[in-house]
């Protein structure tokens, strides 16, 4: 064992239990309100994924000259389906964040 690890082992044993924090009635109640915020807010985000993970798919069932369209030997569609998911998941996720985020604030 590194001695890392072996210090991680002492800590947590030496800390106790994990225990959930008790919340009174009213810091209850705000958090549940938070957390259906919350869920409400992450439809649109949701809806979007799933329009996107779909939509190339099937635009490109639907156009299959994409299929002929090349950039530096590699069909459009391949690096569309390759490529383009990863930007748009981290901007949606960042949209995602600062809505979700700005709903802890205000409450």
């Amino acid at each position: 064992m590194s001695p890392q690890t072996r210090l991680a082992h002492s800590r947590r044993r030496a800390r106790g239990r994990w225990r959930v924090p008790q919340l009174d009635a009213a810091g209850e109640a705000r958090a549940v309100e938070l957390h259906h915020r919350q869920l409400r807010l992450a439809v649109a985000p949701l809806a979007l994924l799933f329009a996107g993970i779909l939509g190339l798919p099937l635009l490109f069932a639907l156009v299959p000259a994409l299929d002929t369209i090349r950039v530096l030997g590699i069909p459009l569609s391949w690096l569309a389906l390759a490529v383009l998911p990863y930007p748009a998941l981290a901007l949606l996720a960042g949209w995602h964040l600062r809505r979700a985020e700005h709903t802890e604030d205000t409450k």
